[in-house]
């Protein structure tokens, strides 16, 4: 079975505008943007302004630019920006790279998605969309929960991940609910 390794953001924004009637059942307009260099860092400025973050973990498949090797990831993060101003609302994504382990040549490479795991990603945001700017009481942490936590892949390589490089990991949020669970 092929695996989806290319980044395509119309894929993303195509499933973002066949949901939005559906999941976000308001007048309001929503658009999708991306943003490569976006931080979940956000100024006083802007959370005054009502901006929100959320981060997201997803299966994602690579493949080199340079050996053309390919790989899978059950954690790949996602990052999320959003806001709702009058009856505009607005959407900009990051996706996180890695870095292939054959090569090492420091190119985080973007990953591909499954139709499945992109229209799975973006029904949780909607649920966050839903109760921080419609203030729903939604009771469904795991919408559009697709098992990716039962997709067999290596141990995560923090050192080959961009988002690990960066602070933001889903992984260490993983590590803290197991620590949790320890207790």
């Amino acid at each position: 079975m092929s695996r989806p390794t290319d980044w395509v953001p119309s894929l993303w924004m195509e499933t973002f505008q066949n949901l939005l009637a559906d999941e976000l059942e308001y007048e309001d307009r929503w658009n999708l943007n991306f943003g490569y260099q976006l931080t979940n860092d956000l100024t006083n400025n802007e959370r005054k302004k009502g901006w929100k973050i959320f981060i997201e973990c997803v299966h994602g498949n690579f493949q080199c630019s340079s050996c053309r090797k390919t790989w899978s990831s059950a954690r790949v993060t996602l990052l999320f920006r959003y806001i709702l101003r009058g009856t505009r609302g607005s959407v900009t994504m990051r996706p996180f790279g890695q870095i292939c382990r054959s090569c090492q040549d420091d190119q985080f490479e973007l990953p591909g998605f499954s139709e499945e795991h992109v229209e799975n990603a973006l029904l949780r945001l909607f649920a966050k969309i839903r109760k921080n700017c419609y203030g729903e009481d939604t009771g469904e942490d795991h919408v559009g929960d697709s098992g990716d936590s039962e997709v067999k892949t290596k141990p995560h390589e923090k050192a080959l991940c961009q988002a690990c490089r960066d602070g933001i990991c889903c992984q260490d949020e993983e590590e803290e609910e197991e620590d949790d669970d320890d207790n």
